[in-house]
């Protein structure tokens, strides 16, 4: 039988199952797939029951791993099926496609070597990579067989094929005619292709990657007849058309190699959603699965899952709401002439009759359904860095799977297990793999409990290629991290950020070598902007090190001395502040106060208090740290409320600038709005000044007052708004306060029974 080839679409579950039939019909010698051909040895991973895709062949170079690519496979990819018919009927197999390791070892990769083919965006190349972005290093680094070029191609064939068959969506067209036909129809597409790229530009790097398909393929036809070929359908007419040799052989001469790497590693449906960025992506990675895996009943079965994604989330969703919706959707695709009912036609009718309209809970569906959340997995055997492999030991120790979706931790540091995954995660951050971000509004470090939200991307993959640089075991690296970053760290802050980090990850190797580099910065840097930002990250470790079973000794002198220069050098740095330099030194004092504060020696508490007492005293300080260091002292216990009722008049005074007494405010009442709530005599006073801006001020005024004030709680905000209301307010809730006794002594039997025992109303209430 002569070689056939297959055009597909990659990742297309009808294109999928056809070349499965095909090949069972034609029983080929081999077998040519489009990929990296350094990955060919890694094809006999793919009988075992441990490579569960989606999966990708990560591609790196052995000297500088950030510049890596993927090429990602999910169960409805023709080529992962292709590849395991051949394994499974012993059919050798070879990745055809230009090697990798000639883009690493390009002196200049985007001019020299393909930075992937500019297939339209339904003819996805085999083995396609993830776009540069989602991979440390060279930011156009991007691999043969990407689709992030796409948009250089002069023309999108299918969307031309689809636009000719009256359709106005390639995506419904390729449904309708392949997906939902089950028809191999590779002849009718590569003809299309030929004629579509008889009139349009060729891309050189596509030309390139064409004539080193051709010069395998001529190698494999010296030993084999019966071949086939499995690949992006836009490269078939070229595959197939007669080129001298000496036509490819002068393309591809003077082509250097670099050393690369290749590994299996998992994927997600969500990188393989062509909206997260990924060129070869499809736009409903979890609908072309169900389609794949469903023989049967596709629109009902669909629709149970999405009726199971809402009763997950608490909408009463019934058997009734199922069937209805099947109906409307099968009725949608008759009406619209379509052999099945599609994605757009079971979207409609779900948020039609299970979401009731609601926008919300249709984006639920897309985002668990269409898009999903599956995480594939490689077997513990597969070729890794030692570090990768050390987290995995970490992991499964620790029971902490790596998953897709994204999920929240609670630790309780007590508890020896929970510490020791607060270690882990703190020292991947260290090493840029953020598998867990500290939830929003909640600190780690302040209390016994952490609480974490965890979500795997595959791009760790490469960053934990990257960090085996730096040591063989999560806590080596992490280390070996840290001491680099000491050593490197151009201001104190960036010193004492890093100690903390060892107090969070536990470091104990890193720790001698950045308290060394404390010392070092300290002594030198005298800066008081980076001496105030330095204290807190060094207040909070000396704070809660005890917590993680830290030994912190030492840090204390360190922090006083820190402390002790900061209040001889803040007098200074406080004169003639522009309204940025004022912010800067505020948001320094507030986090110096607040690690005086975690101290909690009397000493020092004593000198920082009486440092900024007699900064506030100063007539020439700028509103807003003046407004600040008042509050401060106010909340302190410092002054009382009738000697800030008077420094508050002085800046609202009749001539003093209205932007210097909007700022002195918005210093004050920065950090909540409770005074003014219980304060009726400064809620006056600001009211009173506000009513009296000059009209030609107010327009200056304003925009202070609106940060200000939007910084506060909405109730705090509206609690004032009543205040301000005046006698109204004041009478409405009055109304409120007063309670008609009869009512509510009628209740109270009702009240018993609910709660189990007889109530008895005192004559004396």
């Amino acid at each position: 039988m002569p070689e056939r080839f297959y055009g597909v679409r990659h990742h297309g579950p009808g294109s999928a199952r056809a070349v499965v039939r095909e090949l069972t019909a034609q029983q080929p010698e081999i077998l040519l797939v489009e990929g990296p051909p350094e990955a060919d040895d890694l094809v006999r991973w793919v009988a075992g029951g441990g490579l569960e895709p989606p999966v990708a062949l990560l591609g790196y170079a052995a000297e500088d791993p950030g510049r890596a690519a993927f090429w990602p496979f999910a169960v409805f990819s023709p080529e992962w099926q292709a590849i395991r018919w051949a394994v499974e009927n012993e059919v050798p197999v070879r990745f055809f496609d230009l090697p990798y390791a000639f883009r690493v070892g390009a002196a200049d990769p985007a001019a020299v070597v393909p930075a992937g083919p500019a297939e339209p965006a339904p003819e996805v190349p085999a083995g396609p990579a993830d776009p540069a972005p989602e991979v440390p290093g060279t930011a156009d680094e991007t691999p043969p067989g990407s689709m992030t070029d796409e948009a250089r191609r002069p023309v999108d064939p299918i969307g031309e094929l689809a636009s000719a068959a009256g359709y106005d969506d390639p995506e419904r067209w390729w449904e309708d005619v392949v997906e939902h036909r089950g028809v191999p129809v590779f002849e009718a597409i590569a003809e299309a292709m030929t004629a579509i790229r008889e009139g349009a530009a060729e891309d050189p790097e596509d030309l390139l990657r064409e004539a080193y398909m051709r010069t395998v393929l001529r190698e494999v036809r010296r030993k084999h007849e019966n071949i086939a070929v499995v690949c992006g359908a836009w490269h078939v007419p070229a595959l197939t058309r007669k080129v001298p040799v000496k036509e490819d052989t002068a393309l591809l001469k003077g082509r250097r190699k670099g050393k690369v790497a290749f590994t299996w590693v998992p994927w997600t449906y969500g990188r393989l959603a062509s909206w997260s960025g990924y060129g070869a992506g499809v736009t409903s990675p979890g609908w072309y699965h169900h389609l794949f895996t469903s023989a049967d009943a596709v629109v009902p079965r669909w629709l149970v899952d999405a009726a199971g994604v809402l009763r997950a989330e608490g909408v009463p969703t019934s058997s009734a709401h199922v069937i209805e919706a099947t109906r409307l959707a099968e009725t949608l695709a008759t009406l619209r002439g379509r052999p099945l009912a599609g994605l757009a036609e079971v979207t409609e009718a779900a948020e039609a009759v299970m979401c009731d309209g609601e926008p919300l809970r249709t984006e639920l569906i897309n985002r668990r359904l269409v898009v999903g959340e599956r995480l594939g997995t490689v077997p513990d055997e597969m070729p890794a860095v030692p570090l990768a492999k050390d987290l995995t030991a970490q992991q499964r120790a620790l029971r902490l799977k790596p998953e897709a979706a994204e999920r929240e931790l609670k630790l309780d540091l007590r508890k020896d297990t929970d510490l020791r995954r607060s270690r882990l995660l703190h020292r991947l951050r260290t090493l840029d793999v953020p598998w867990g971000e500290p939830a929003a509004g909640r600190r780690g470090t302040g209390t016994f409990r952490e609480e974490w939200v965890l979500r795997w991307q595959p791009e760790f993959a490469v960053r934990l290629v990257e960090g085996s640089m730096w040591g063989t075991t999560v806590a080596g690296a992490a280390s070996a991290r840290v001491i680099r970053r000491a050593r490197t760290a151009k201001t104190l802050a960036e010193v004492t950020a890093l100690l903390e980090t060892c107090l969070l990850a536990e470091l104990g190797e890193a720790y001698p070598e950045v308290l060394a580099a404390l010392d070092t910065r300290a002594a030198l840097d005298a800066d008081i902007h980076h001496l105030m930002a330095a204290l807190p990250a060094l207040a909070r470790t000396l704070r809660y090190g005890d917590v993680r079973r830290t030994d912190v000794a030492g840090l204390a002198t360190v922090a006083a001395g820190l402390l002790k220069r900061i209040c001889a050098g803040l007098p200074s740095a406080a004169g003639s502040l522009s309204g940025d330099a004022a912010r800067q030194l505020r948001d320094g004092v507030d986090g110096v106060h607040q690690a005086v504060s975690l101290l909690a020696d009397d000493e020092l508490r004593e000198l920082w208090l009486a440092t900024i007492e007699s900064l506030a005293r100063r007539p020439d300080l700028h509103g807003l740290p003046a407004g600040r260091l008042t509050r401060l002292l106010l909340d302190a216990g410092r002054l009382d409320t009738v000697e800030v009722r008077r420094r508050l008049r002085l800046p609202l005074t009749v001539g003093t600038p209205p932007a210097h007494a909007a700022a002195w405010v918005e210093g004050f009442l920065a950090g909540g709005g409770l005074l003014l709530v219980h304060d009726d005599a400064l809620l006056t006073l600001v009211d009173e000044w506000l009513a009296d801006v000059p009209e030609e001020a107010f327009e200056d005024v304003l925009p202070l007052l609106r940060r200000t004030f939007g910084t506060f709680e909405a109730g705090e905000r509206r609690a004032i708004g009543e205040r301000v209301a005046g006698p109204r307010a004041g009478a409405a809730r009055a109304a409120v306060a007063a309670i008609d006794e009869k009512r509510a002594v009628s209740v109270l039997p009702v009240l018993g029974a609910l709660l189990g025992r007889e109530i008895h109303i005192r004559e004396d209430a």
